[in-house]
């Protein structure tokens, strides 16, 4: 079964990688917290042969995804591929940001993917199955002004690759694509200050395409983690 979950899919990478996978034949489960935008992405792939699902949760409260997710999996069945891409950023000193944004991003970026996992896995374990952690080259370098970004990205890595260890026996595997700068509607965000030239940065449609291609390898491989840089280097 080509069934793949996917989160903050109604934007940029999200919205991307749900169109890509529809184009190759893959249902979907696509999760976010504007109900609005996913019915739109659902018209737009109304030509595909794809089933869409959707499912609305705003993973910045922990108390909603418990029900939202196992409501999911009731509904439309457990995912062979689950790709958490939701993701959160803001500007500012470590120690100059508030404890509630702080534990806004945290949450969003990692608290969050273990919460779906703690969920979804278990069912996995079944039929075995695939999780792709979306991360950012700030996992493994220091940006000023980025603390929390890192913090939460750095922490990601590590869970996934833990939980690759840990389910590796469940015939479970869990792998991160790891992206340098990529051209989404985040750099649009009130929360972040930025004057990048988002010309040279990754498009949202390479990087679809390259989650595609982790998708589908065989079961008995899996690319631990890819790395996906701008080759002119912007951030």
């Amino acid at each position: 079964m080509k069934l793949a979950f996917i989160t903050g899919a109604t934007k940029g990478i999200g919205r991307s990688t749900a169109i890509t996978f529809a184009n190759a034949g893959w249902d979907l489960i696509l999760l976010s917290r504007d109900l609005e935008m996913m019915e739109i992405l659902r018209d737009d792939l109304s030509e595909t042969q794809s089933k869409i699902n959707l499912v609305k949760c705003d993973l910045s409260n922990e108390n909603k995804i418990e029900k939202s997710v196992k409501e999911s999996i009731s509904k439309y069945g457990c995912p062979s591929v689950l790709i958490n891409n939701a993701g959160s950023a803001f500007n500012g000193n470590l120690v100059d940001i508030s404890l509630k944004k702080w534990q806004e991003i945290i949450q969003i970026n990692l608290t969050s993917v273990f919460q779906i996992c703690s969920l979804i896995v278990p069912k996995m374990r079944k039929n075995g199955g695939l999780i792709i952690n979306v991360s950012s080259h700030a996992s493994h370098n220091a940006f000023p002004q980025w603390g929390a970004y890192c913090v939460s990205k750095s922490a990601l890595a590590m869970f996934t690759k833990c939980l690759r260890e840990e389910e590796r026996s469940n015939s479970i595997r869990a792998c991160t694509i790891t992206l340098g700068s990529v051209n989404t509607p985040l750099w649009d965000s009130k929360s972040i200050e930025s004057d990048f030239d988002r010309s040279s940065m990754l498009s949202s449609t390479n990087v679809s395409n390259t989650i595609l291609y982790m998708a589908e390898q065989p079961e008995s491989q899996i690319i631990e983690d890819l790395t996906l840089m701008p080759a002119g280097g912007a951030f």
